[in-house]
């Protein structure tokens, strides 16, 4: 690249001195330019002018995402050098003295000094910084305002940094996860490649939060990824524990704290710079780092993908219509979605869509045609089916009305990736919208839909502050419906769709810990740890947290199904406790031998006249192991070690005063001990807890590692065929799955193991989810010559030999349903 003369983007010469030295005006402003011919990269031999002529070029990017933000820079005034002698670089905040008057800058009190910072408002300033080889631009997440006063942060960064033994294909693939995560906030991150080793997730925010709120919000994101993901993700800082693994790092929302500025160079061996990229790009197998002739052929012809980010960028739009976040979110070449790209019309129709949508995570989209579009809550536990339960339902972007029809799959690595399913639509009559706040209207779906065809009358509540939670509401459905409308849910209607929720009172809720599938191998070599571990037995029955209190028991299921009524002789807890207690235990029914057995269990599961309740409970009584407890006396003991909630479990628990109900014994290591002597009483396996562990609701941990001694699976029941001989005319084999990668994947079907009460009651539940196409992935035609699909939304679990090389289960065997479970709860063991 030549050196600079003449006029460049707003640059002009006015007197020159010879190609090593000139004098600018750069709108006005006067600077002098020397040693253009410095090479400041030797590798390449890129020189002063090369880099000044590159600021030039991207000036209107790289400033609009910089503006009004203190600068920090990174100099090198002699070069960056080579890998083997590297140039001095020095760090600075604090503006020069013989800094050009025309500066803009900002004076800011830290809490032992003041620094005044230049700001990076105008060519001239940017120009300037080439001129003294600043060559990285740092800048914080927030800007400030006319009096030098700073905001609250406009936008959330997460760094991606790879450990040793980890790269760019791995941050991407993290960039890919949190993208999932901040869409079902309401933000859409857009990925930079660094320049210099891992990837930057930038997101847009409102300014309601402050850089505290921000930073509590971004590190609960890291580890929520970490847990998700232990392989893969650390959000730790300690670089011990990131070799082959990605650093989350959350820090730089801290206000204290500067992130590279996009586009800005950086001081590598290699003029690399941190470029702004799209989603479809971090799907290439090739991605790599660019440099700064990548990225000035670039910006030619492809648009900053962090446009919207940034006010009064050259390259947002202006008064962007109803339609212009969902478009931005979704790439019309890679998904079957609808993606209009003209605005829509203030249309007056009355439609609504509910679409089952099995993305990351199971949930339903609650979608009113409102002004022309098709205004939407996500709903992660489905409309709900009683005026007793009130469930979450997160507002989302705007949908246009075109997508009132779709059904289909959204691939993998596109927003909202999963099957996308009609679960009712129909029209609406509005009672009230107040924009934001709530909205009240009767729905009147299909005949045959979800929400049974009669009147549903809801209403939608906003009751979300500020951060993470402000596009929270409720949704509620009113008691006065029309006459039509379904009677109260039963334990077997939660079984089938949406799980009732139990209001809870005074003691908070709280969903299970979960443990990680380990093997006998794996724990030996955990035990040799620095940590302490406690054992105890795997109860082979179904999760429960008992809540006790003002002389009553509630029991709710690992999915929030209210328990208490299928399982009366457990109120005897409430007799067994000094106080109002919150405790997580495995309900059991107990064979001739006292030994749990999931298969006798099964037919305490699902029941809901009270006649019939009464009749099992005596039949097969059931008992409970109380193992933790989360509350006692209104006060958390959640971040209470592990060893501590033991001795306030025994201290408030009195087994003697209930014939239902024991503690959970603790076992002497080691492992292999304690597993024999779970094989020996015929017990399902054994549970290693870390002793210093804290309770972490509704998360899998590996503070909290499971070994069994068969081989057993969560499944989703995906679809059915049909049986002969003496089981014809009802279920003959069921057709399996796993979700995987945002889909279902096929793992094989199971046809024996079943009593017949198992299929008369599967016959009857899978009645209702008939639907016309697969769900699942990758299913053989000659298992799915006659099959019958089905909405997946059943849960069970199956035991089986082994794994095939793909993935298939080798003579499964139906142990039973899970109704305390749902399909994103399940998991490859």
């Amino acid at each position: 690249m030549a050196c600079i003369s003449g006029k460049t983007d707003g640059m002009a010469t006015t007197s020159g001195t010879g190609s090593n030295r000139q004098i600018v005006d750069i709108e006005g402003r006067r600077l002098r330019l020397t040693n253009l011919d410095k090479v400041l990269y030797p590798a390449t031999g890129t020189t002063k002018a090369d880099v000044l002529s590159y600021l030039a070029a991207v000036a209107p990017l790289l400033i609009a995402h910089a503006r009004d933000r203190p600068v920090t820079r990174k100099r090198w005034v002699h070069g960056v050098g080579t890998a083997d002698q590297p140039g001095a670089m020095f760090f600075q905040k604090n503006l020069d003295k013989s800094a050009p008057e025309w500066v803009p800058r900002v004076t800011l009190q830290h809490k032992e000094h003041v620094n005044t910072y230049p700001l990076l408002n105008d060519l001239a300033t940017l120009t300037w910084l080439g001129q003294i080889g600043a060559l990285e631009i740092h800048v914080p997440q927030w800007t400030v305002d006319e009096a030098g006063q700073p905001r609250n942060p406009d936008r959330m960064v997460l760094d991606l940094d790879p450990g040793d033994g980890a790269g760019l294909a791995e941050c991407a693939e993290v960039a890919r996860l949190a993208r999932a995560i901040l869409g079902g906030m309401g933000l859409e991150p857009v990925p930079v490649t660094s320049g210099s080793k891992g990837i930057h997730l930038y997101a847009a925010l409102d300014g309601g939060e402050t850089s505290d709120q921000v930073s509590a919000v971004a590190h609960e994101l890291a580890r929520a990824l970490e847990a998700d993901h232990p392989d893969l993700v650390v959000s730790d800082m300690k670089k011990s524990l990131r070799a082959g693994k990605v650093l989350v790092d959350w820090s730089q929302n801290s206000a204290a704290k500067t992130t590279i500025a996009p586009y800005s160079l950086r001081g590598r061996v290699r003029p690399m710079v941190a470029c702004p990229r799209t989603w479809a790009e971090l799907d290439d197998p090739d991605l790599s780092h660019l440099d700064y002739l990548h990225v000035l052929e670039r910006i030619k012809h492809v648009q900053d993908p962090m446009a919207s980010l940034s006010p009064g960028h050259p390259g947002a739009v202006a008064e962007p219509d109803r339609l212009h976040r969902y478009r931005t979110m979704r790439d019309a070449e890679r998904t079957p979605e609808p993606v209009p790209d003209t605005a829509p019309s203030a249309a007056g129709g009355n439609s609504f869509v509910i679409q089952e949508h099995h993305a990351r995570r199971l949930h339903w989209d609650f979608r009113l045609e409102h002004d022309g579009v098709l205004v939407s809550w996500a709903v992660p536990k489905g409309p709900p089916d009683s005026p007793k339960q009130n469930h979450l339902a997160v507002q989302t972007e705007d949908h246009p009305l075109e997508y009132g029809t779709f059904e289909g799959r959204i691939p993998k690595g596109e927003y909202g990736a999963g099957d996308v399913a009609i679960w009712d639509a129909g029209t609406y009559e509005l009672e009230k919208w107040r924009d934001g706040k709530e909205v009240i209207a009767t729905l009147t779906g299909r005949a045959d839909g979800g929400l049974g065809g009669g009147p549903r009358r809801f209403a939608l509540i906003r009751t979300g502050g500020g951060g993470e939670q402000k596009n929270n509401w409720l949704i509620h459905l009113m008691k006065d419906q029309h006459p039509d409308a379904a009677a109260e849910p039963t334990a077997a209607d939660g079984a089938a769709g949406q799980p009732s929720r139990a209001d809870h009172g005074v003691l908070p809720s709280h969903a299970p810990m979960l443990a990680t599938a380990s093997n006998l191998q794996e724990l030996e070599g955990e035990a040799l740890s620095d940590e302490d571990w406690l054992y105890e037995m795997k109860w082979d029955g179904i999760r429960a947290v008992a809540a006790v209190q003002d002389g009553g028991v509630r029991l709710l299921s690992r999915n929030g199904n209210d328990l208490t009524a299928g399982y009366p002789e457990l109120q005897e807890l409430a007799g067994a406790v000094r106080e109002p207690v919150l405790l997580d235990m495995e309900i059991v029914a107990l064979d001739r031998k006292g030994r749990p057995d999931f298969g006798l269990l099964q037919q305490r599961m699902n029941l809901v006249k009270p006649a019939e309740i009464e009749a099992a409970t005596r039949q097969v009584p059931v008992h409970a192991f109380a193992f933790d407890i989360l509350n006692r006396g209104g006060r958390s003991l959640l971040k209470m070690p592990l060893r501590e909630r033991r001795k306030e479990l025994e201290d408030v628990l009195r087994p003697a005063a209930a014939d239902r109900v024991q503690l959970s014994p603790l076992f002497e290591g080691p492992p292999s001990h304690v597993l024999a002597i779970s094989e020996e009483h015929g017990l399902e396996g054994l549970l290693a807890k870390k002793a210093g562990s804290s309770y972490l609701p509704g998360r899998r941990s590996r503070s909290w590692l499971k070994v069994k001694h068969a081989r057993t699976q969560e499944v989703v029941i995906a679809g059915w065929r049909p049986g002969g001989g003496r089981r014809a005319g009802t279920v003959g084999s069921l057709l399996l799955g796993v979700p995987a990668d945002g889909d279902l994947r096929y793992v094989g079907r199971v046809g024996t193991g079943f009593r017949e009460r198992d299929l008369e009651d599967l016959s009857r539940l899978l009645a209702r989810l008939e639907r016309k196409t697969s769900p699942l992935r990758d299913v053989p035609a000659a298992d799915a010559r006659d099959a019958h699909w089905v909405t997946p939304r059943l849960v069970g679990e199956v035991t089986f030999a082994e794994r095939t090389a793909t993935g298939r289960l080798r003579h499964p065997s139906w142990r039973g349903l899970r109704p305390d479970k749902e399909p994103a709860d399940v998991v490859p063991e």
